[in-house]
C-alpha cells in the first residue's frame, strides 16, 4: 500500500507552493487506494506556533483533504531522535564540532580547496581531527557545540546505497540513483538548542509512520542523498522518492511564508475555491 505525507512547519501560513506538495501527496495516495498522513514538523519550537498549525489544519481541510489521526507532532518524539543519536554515537559516526558560523566562514573564504557540494561550500571539517582529550576538555568547560555526521567514516560502512526516484530529479534524474552522502558533507544532527536536525527527524518519521513515498519538491532532491545513508546506519527501510517541481512567482522565485498574497487563506478571502488552485496549479 502507498502511504504519502505532507509535512509543514507551523511557522507561517500555507501559501501555493505547500498546496502544490499537499495535493501531490494526497493524489498519489488516493489514486492507488493508500493513505495519506498529515505530520506537523515543529522542531523549531521557538519559531513554531500553535495559531499556524490550526491554520495549516483548516487550509487543508477547505483543499478538500483528509488525513488520518493522531498527527504526528515532531516535538512530541524528541526521545526518539535521542535514541536514534545514541546509537550513531555509540558506533563511533559523530562528532562535537565547537565552530562558529563566522568561524566556518572565514576558514572557507581562506581556502583554496573548501569543499563544496551542490548548494554551495561545505564544512570544512575543522573540528573532525581533534583529539579525544581535546573535545573531552572543551564539552567539560561548557564550551557550545553541535554533534555531526562524519560522512566518510559513516558511509565507509556500506557499499553503493541507492534511491528509487519515481519522478525527475532537478536535472532529469528518473529511476535508481547512487546515493553520494558526500554531497552535503559533515552534516549537523543536533544542536544544543535544537536536539535533533530535520534529516536526523524526517527519516525516522518516515520509517516510524510507514512512509512509502516522498513527495517533495526538487530543492530536496540533493537532501535525499544523506538521508538515505541515515537510513542505512539506522536500519530504516527507504521509500521511493518523487521530487516535483517547484512553484514559482512571476518573478521566478520559490513562494516563500512572506509572500502573504499567495497564502491560501489570502486567496480563499480574495474569492478563490478549491478548483481555482488547483487550476492554477495546473492539477
Amino acid at each position: 500500500m502507498i502511504v504519502t505525507r505532507f509535512a509543514p512547519s507551523p511557522t507561517g501560513f500555507l501559501h501555493l507552493g505547500h498546496a502544490y506538495a499537499a495535493l501531490m501527496a494526497f493524489d498519489s495516495a488516493r489514486k492507488a487506494g493508500g493513505r495519506f498522513l498529515l505530520r506537523i514538523e515543529d522542531i523549531d519550537k521557538g519559531r513554531s506556533k500553535p495559531e499556524f498549525e490550526a491554520a495549516i489544519k483548516s487550509d487543508l481541510a477547505w483543499l478538500g483533504l483528509r488525513w488520518e489521526e493522531p498527527i504526528r507532532r515532531q516535538s512530541e518524539h524528541f526521545v526518539d531522535y535521542e535514541g536514534a543519536l545514541k546509537r550513531l554515537a555509540g558506533e563511533a559516526l559523530l562528532y562535537p564540532c565547537f565552530c562558529t558560523r563566522t568561524e566556518i566562514a572565514d576558514e572557507i573564504r581562506r581556502s583554496a580547496t573548501a569543499p563544496h557540494g551542490p548548494e554551495g561550500p561545505l564544512y570544512p571539517g575543522l573540528c573532525r581531527n581533534l583529539a579525544a582529550s581535546e573535545r573531552e576538555r572543551r564539552v567539560r568547560e561548557g564550551a557550545p557545540y553541535a554533534l555531526r555526521l562524519d560522512v566518510a567514516k559513516a558511509g565507509a560502512r556500506y557499499g553503493t546505497l541507492t534511491f528509487d526516484e519515481t519522478s525527475q530529479g532537478p536535472n532529469g534524474e528518473s529511476g535508481v540513483q547512487q546515493a553520494r552522502p558526500e554531497l552535503l558533507g559533515d552534516i549537523v544532527l543536533a544542536r544544543k538548542e535544537m536536539p535533533t536536525s530535520y534529516h536526523l527527524a524526517v527519516v525516522l518519521d518516515d520509517a516510524l509512520q510507514g512512509v512509502t513515498l516522498v513527495t517533495r519538491g526538487h530543492d530536496l532532491f540533493h537532501a535525499t542523498h544523506i538521508q538515505r545513508l541515515l537510513q542505512a546506519l539506522l536500519g530504516l527501510p527507504p521509500p521511493a522518492y518523487a521530487h516535483h517541481q517547484l512553484i514559482l512567482d512571476d518573478q521566478g522565485k520559490k513562494f516563500s511564508k512572506r509572500d502573504k498574497a499567495a497564502t491560501l487563506r489570502a486567496l480563499s478571502e480574495a474569492g478563490r475555491t478549491p478548483a481555482d488552485i488547483r487550476a492554477m496549479l495546473k492539477l
